[in-house]
């Protein structure tokens, strides 16, 4: 006696749980962010605040204004840090991740 296989969306694991479209991780499909017109696209909260991030380096390029300076310190303040690994330092990694929540 064989058992059926059973269809389940692309992305989407038996035990109700979702894969990351980005990174692969899995999780419950509520705590997922999805694409509007493509419900079988899931992103993982972390992905999700990095596209948001880049969406807004892209909204900026072209653009002038010193919102847009100070932004743009930030960003590149962000990428020092992260380059050093300060972001994974054991006494400031977590403030510095949390304060990275916040920041533009």
């Amino acid at each position: 006696m064989s058992a059926e296989p059973v269809n389940t969306a692309i992305g989407e694991h038996d035990d109700a749980s979702a894969e990351c479209w980005c990174c692969g991780s899995t999780d419950a499909p509520a705590r997922m962010v999805q694409l509007g017109g493509h419900p079988e696209v899931h992103l993982c909260l972390q992905c999700a605040h990095f596209v948001h991030q880049r969406a807004r380096e892209i909204e900026d390029e072209g653009k002038r204004g010193p919102a847009v300076l100070v932004r743009d310190q930030f960003r590149n303040l962000r990428a020092e840090m992260i380059r050093r690994g300060w972001h994974q330092n054991r006494v400031i990694g977590g403030k510095l991740r949390w304060l990275g929540k916040y920041l533009p």
